[in-house]
């Protein structure tokens, strides 16, 4: 059975790292995201991960997350005590602040009045953290609890109308405390002070480089395959697109890539993957045309969750069999990015690590037999985005949007049948190119067309219509856990609707979907 073991930090010499740990708030990633791109490596770790453990890392700094406990509460996560021993800059964040300032001796309790939301904070001493960060300033808040009767040993840092110890430090232990969540995008000046962190506080350097990380990680492959084959299921997404690339830079001829043709792709998107991988990586590529299998096992098929089901299954029959005639392979190599690993349960976060079964973390079947490779199991989307930049990948492939795995199976609503496959195919061809003719592809995080089950009137030349109806769906998104649609310009919705109503046949109705995530989905099914 594939086993993803724990992420390792097999990073080059001289990286800083700077360790978050995650008591359960829902912006951990997010902190360890801001810290990568401000130049240092985060990683997310068990709120009580020992001191011993912290220090192999050798830390330039560590950051305590915010968290929904009260850490009065008696089951509320606590760090190892002895943090302060390892004498490096640690900044605690709203519940990681409260924490913080308890271990040292302050009083947490309920505040008069909980702040949820934007906040406008008076800086008392515009240095350190708050360095050339205006004197009043707007900071997202989210908390019911706060520090009070600061001792001596506290230095008042800023205050809010309803939070007067809003941010803090210590005088003799090298602690920083923010009531507030500098890491989102509503605190303005937030990533000014996380940078002032890291750089005048820690005194990090800024050494995280996606080039040394791509020269570590074709050593370490190469180490641990040896002379072994590799597989690598290849579906022209970023991810296992990126992962080919690199295992390609690290093993060569070693790698074999299969790629399933499941009839479910969006136009010639087949010769796309065969064009880039075959001709410009000569990358030994197999590609399995399995069209017929998995549109008859989809036949009459109407419910989502059993489609997923079907598919998944039969992707599984198609690559254990291929797989087996490429010979005797002791490695399958897959696309598990770091949320993939916190969501699954698998990685070091806490107590809000087990968010769901990702597929590429414990859902492949016991009998595969491969030892896992993830090289990208320590990074985020967009670090993967620069890692393809850096091996060479062309742009259509680095930065492509997001597609399901199941493909357009879900997004024609539905039976699946030949027809409605490639009107919808005609639909997204028609819809991309417009939204890349308009620079808006890079804007948006997820475009894509959606046939509806449903049928309208209409009028074409002097006759009746009763034809289809196409959705088109544009989202924009950080974290793909939120979404809000994208105010796509009316012109070129216009031009959307009367290329998709005039060049496809069977289609005389475009509707544009303005919801967001939550409460809907971005993918309809």
């Amino acid at each position: 059975m594939p086993t993803a073991s724990p992420p390792d930090l097999d990073l080059p010499a001289g990286v800083e790292v700077i360790p978050v740990l995650d008591f359960g708030g829902q912006y951990a990633q997010l902190i360890a995201r801001r810290v990568r791109e401000a130049g240092a490596f985060s990683v997310l770790l068990a709120p009580d991960t020992p001191i011993e453990t912290l220090a192999r890392l050798s830390p330039r700094g560590i950051i305590l997350s915010g968290g929904p406990a009260s850490v009065s509460g008696g089951d509320a996560p606590k760090c190892d005590e002895r943090l302060f021993e390892l004498n490096v800059p640690v900044l605690g964040i709203c519940y990681g602040m409260q924490l913080g300032c308890q271990i040292l001796g302050c009083r947490v309790a309920g505040a008069e009045s909980r702040e949820f939301g934007r906040a406008r904070l008076t800086i008392a001493k515009g240095e350190g953290m708050l360095a050339d960060v205006p004197r009043q300033t707007t900071v997202w808040m989210s908390h019911g609890d706060q520090v009070h009767d600061l001792d001596e040993d506290f230095e008042l840092l800023a205050s809010t109308d309803t939070c007067p110890s809003a941010a803090v430090r210590h005088k003799r232990v090298p602690f920083y405390g923010v009531q507030f969540h500098p890491e989102v995008t509503h605190t303005p000046h937030g990533i000014d002070m996380l940078r002032n962190f890291i750089y005048q506080i820690c005194r990090c350097e800024g050494t995280w480089r996606m080039s040394d990380f791509l020269v570590a990680e074709c050593d370490r492959i190469r180490e641990r395959v040896g002379s072994e084959r590799v597989i690598c299921g290849l579906s022209g997404g970023v991810d296992s697109s990126v992962v080919a690339a690199l295992l390609a830079r690290a093993i060569g001829d070693q790698l074999t890539c299969i790629f399933v043709d499941n009839g479910l792709l969006r136009k010639n998107e087949r010769e796309l993957v065969e064009a880039t991988f075959r001709d410009h990586f000569d990358i030994d590529l197999r590609v399995v045309d399995a069209r017929v299998e998995f549109l008859t096992d989809l036949a009459g098929v109407t419910d989502p969750q059993e489609k997923r089901r079907l598919i998944g299954h039969r992707f599984i029959d198609v690559f254990q069999k291929s797989a087996a005639e490429v010979g005797t392979v002791r490695f399958l190599a897959q696309g598990t990015l770091y949320p993939d690993v916190i969501e699954s349960g698998h990685g070091h976060a806490g107590v809000s690590a087990n968010i769901k079964l990702h597929h590429n973390v414990g859902g492949l079947p016991e009998d595969l037999g491969f030892e896992l490779i993830e090289p990208l199991r320590n990074l985020f989307k967009d670090e993967v985005r620069k890692l393809g930049e850096v091996l060479g990948l062309p742009d259509q492939i680095v930065w492509r949007h997001p597609f399901p795995g199941p493909g357009l199976a879900v997004r024609v609503l539905g039976s699946i049948t030949e027809d409605g496959l490639a009107l919808l195919r005609d639909c997204d061809e028609i819809l991309l190119e417009e939204i890349i003719a308009n620079n808006l592809y890079r804007s948006t995080d997820q475009v894509f067309a959606v046939l509806l089950p449903v049928q309208s009137v209409g009028v074409m030349g002097d006759g009746r219509t009763y034809e289809s109806v196409v959705a088109v769906r544009a989202v924009e998104t950080q974290d793909f856990m939120t979404a809000d649609w994208a105010r796509i310009p009316f012109d070129v919705l216009a031009t959307v609707s009367n290329r998709m109503i005039n060049e496809v046949k069977g289609v005389n109705r475009v509707v544009y979907d303005i919801s967001s995530k939550p409460p809907a989905t971005i993918e309809w099914e």
